[in-house]
């Protein structure tokens, strides 16, 4: 080998091991429908929310990077399992029905559903109050199947995010919505233009547990989270994230 040669070859190992390697990148998919959650940052156009700055977090103890793409709601799911993100970081809850299709990380926070009516109705209804009424629930949630169980509603009128649901409360198309109760409370706390307010003494039809999801095939990614996730709450991050934005 020619000196010329060698010093080309010993030049170029050179910049290879002072480079670092670039990151692994990690495609999370999130909903701008889930204030505080998970929504878009108008200033910037750009995802954030609790569940964001905390798989940012994720990632970062991982050496990669989050790569954000706003999915519906309901078809975070389809889009996991399609492989199109890698993993879904939303205010969506563990529950069994979904466990049959993707595999979820150890909880990071608990909340129920609540009521809410239009801010000039000072009832305080209960769900039999509301027997034979139409009544509003973001399509995909646990909370419209539940409702739509009941048997109780002459309508479960389905939306695609609870500002919608909230429109149609003000404006009267509808008697009263539900929602998750962070986020509702979170909306109506930012913006008492919208229009409604939350009915007081309602009791969840049922709470449930926020948590991580990845494809049932990506195991060592779901290993990856549930140990950051502990690191996150041993060190105290993890409750400061949410506390962030109030939840």
């Amino acid at each position: 080998m020619s000196m010329k040669r060698f010093a080309s070859l010993a030049f170029g190992l050179a910049i290879a091991f002072a480079t670092p390697a670039l990151a692994d990148s990690v495609k999370v998919g999130v909903t701008t429908t889930g204030v505080p959650f998970t929504f878009v940052d108008t200033s910037s156009q750009a995802p954030t929310g609790a569940m964001v700055d905390l798989a940012k977090a994720i990632a970062a103890d991982n050496g990669m990077d989050a790569e954000f793409q706003v999915v519906a709601f309901s078809a975070l799911i389809p889009a996991l399992s399609s492989g199109k993100i890698d993993l879904i970081s939303a205010g969506m809850f563990a529950t069994d029905e979904r466990k049959k299709v993707v595999d979820f990380s150890t909880p990071v926070y608990a909340y129920g559903d609540a009521m809410f009516v239009a801010a000039d109705d000072a009832n305080n209804y209960t769900i039999d109050d509301l027997k034979g009424a139409t009544v509003g629930a973001q399509i995909g949630t646990t909370f419209a199947d539940n409702l739509q169980a009941l048997g109780t509603f002459g309508e479960v009128k389905l939306y695609d995010s609870i500002a919608d649901i909230m429109r149609d409360v003000k404006l009267g198309r509808i008697k009263a919505g539900f929602g998750d109760k962070p986020i509702v409370a979170y909306q109506i706390a930012q913006k008492p233009e919208l229009g409604v307010r939350l009915v007081e003494g309602y009791k969840p039809l049922k709470s449930g547990e926020v948590a991580l999801a990845v494809a049932k095939e990506n195991g060592a990614l779901l290993e990856k989270v549930n140990a950051s996730i502990a690191k996150l709450k041993e060190s105290g991050e993890l409750e400061a994230i949410f506390a962030k934005y109030g939840l």
